[in-house]
Parts: structure tokens; sequence; C-alpha cells
């Protein structure tokens, strides 16, 4: 066979790979929507969200291996992970305990169906460009660790097409820390490659979530939050396989 051979048969795989995923996806978004819709209690809802998210990846025959589980505090904690693709966030439904409430950006709320799922599903939402809505945001957090929840955010707040770990916005560590809760790492890698940014049709790949060692609010890093931001991100820069963007000459 030749290289054009090749080169055409894998395009023509990746294709219908990529048509059989948003099958899936679609019929697993309406399978989540449905038992988000009429499934009572939070908790049984959430369950329910993290089981179709498994399937998902399942049906793809995507493998999503976990690793660290046992770095989870059994109190509250906030896990910040690194964001580089458009499936991370059913990545960490799929790999976190459902007692995770998701911190999301307040655009979410534009798009309907998506905004009843993850509403359903006890998702905070937060806003990223106006101060005083931010500062109301993080007061709802504090009293929501207060209460003994649990949160899930990608302290990058967004993704871009070039691999690598990006800046900290800091409202995880100042929620962490005004909380005094600790912070959880954790490291998505493979998911840049199956579904990256300005790209649509996903791409097979592994998958693989570590969690790192919780930074507790005995650690020093806990003096203010950008010092905390760092202890994460160095956690995480050693594990994840990308550069870091803030390194000199990347910046």
């Amino acid at each position: 066979m030749t290289s054009t051979s090749a080169d055409s048969n894998g395009g023509i795989l990746s294709f219908l790979f990529g048509v059989y995923a948003w099958i899936i996806f679609v019929f697993i978004l309406l399978a989540a929507m449905l038992g988000a819709a009429v499934i009572p209690g939070l908790d049984r809802r959430r369950a329910w969200v993290a089981a179709v998210s498994r399937l998902f990846f399942r049906l793809l025959g995507i493998p999503v291996e976990v690793s660290g589980l046992e770095n989870l505090p059994d109190g509250p904690c906030v896990v910040v992970a690194n964001h580089a693709s458009h499936v991370d966030g059913v990545v960490l439904y799929a790999s976190l305990p459902s007692r995770f409430s998701f911190v999301i950006k307040g655009e979410m709320r534009a798009i309907p169906v998506i905004h009843f799922l993850l509403r359903r599903v006890g998702s905070r939402f937060v806003e990223r460009f106006v101060s005083s809505e931010s500062a109301r945001d993080v007061r709802r957090l504090l009293q929501a660790s207060d209460g003994g929840e649990s949160f899930a955010i990608f302290p990058e707040g967004t993704f871009i097409a070039e691999p690598g770990l990006g800046r900290f916005k800091s409202g995880a560590f100042a929620t962490a820390i005004k909380g005094e809760i600790p912070v959880v790492p954790l490291v998505i890698s493979g998911a840049r490659s199956i579904l990256p940014a300005h790209v649509w049709f996903p791409r097979y790949g592994k998958l693989r979530v570590d969690l790192l060692r919780a930074i507790g609010p005995d650690d020093p890093a806990y003096g203010n939050s950008k010092t905390l931001a760092v202890q994460a991100r160095q956690q995480m820069l050693r594990v994840l396989d990308e550069p870091d963007l803030l390194a000199p000459g990347n910046t």
C-alpha cells in the first residue's frame, strides 16, 4: 500500500470516528439531560451524569486511566485542573467523585441546553469580567464550602490550541485560602490530541488523569493566592507533558 493510500484510508477512518463520536455525544447529552430533569436529589443526578460520562468514553473505546484518588481529602477541597480540550469537563465528570460541584464560566449561561444540565447538577457559575459580580461569586463559593461542598475548576479559565500550561486566575486559590480548605492539583493528559481548540471532529486517543498531592492550609504556599497558584502549577508541570507557557521565551 502506498503512503498516499494509507493517508487516504487514515483520513477516512478519522472522519468516520469523528462522526461516530458526535452521534454518541448527542445520545449521551440527551441521556444526561433526561436524567437531570427527572431524577430526584442532587446526589443522584450527579451520579447519573458521572455514569453517562464514563459511558461516553467506553462507547468510543477511549480508555481513561485515573490515579491518585487517595489524594482527595475526605472533607471539602478545591480541585484545580489544566484545561486543554473541549472534552476536559466530561473527563472530570467521569473521573471525580460525584460530590464535586463544577465551577463554570458565567458565559455558559447563554447556552440554554448546557446551562440547564449544569444547573441541575449543582454547578457554580462565576463571572470572569465584572469584578463586583466575581466577588459575589467568591462569597457564594465560600458559603458552599462552609456547607461541605468541594469544587473542581479550570484556573486557566479557557484553553488555546498551543500546547502548554497557561496563567492561573486567582479566584480558586483565594477561595481555598479564605475557606481554609486544601487545593488538589489535577493533570489531564491526552485530551488535547482528542479534541483541541478550533477542531470539531474528535480523534481517537487515550486519557490519563493524575490527582496530585493536596496542598493543605498548613503548607507555606498558603501565604497568598499567588504563591498557592505557583505551587499548584509547579506540581502539575512535573507531570504534564507540555511546556510552561509562562517560562521565559514562551511569554
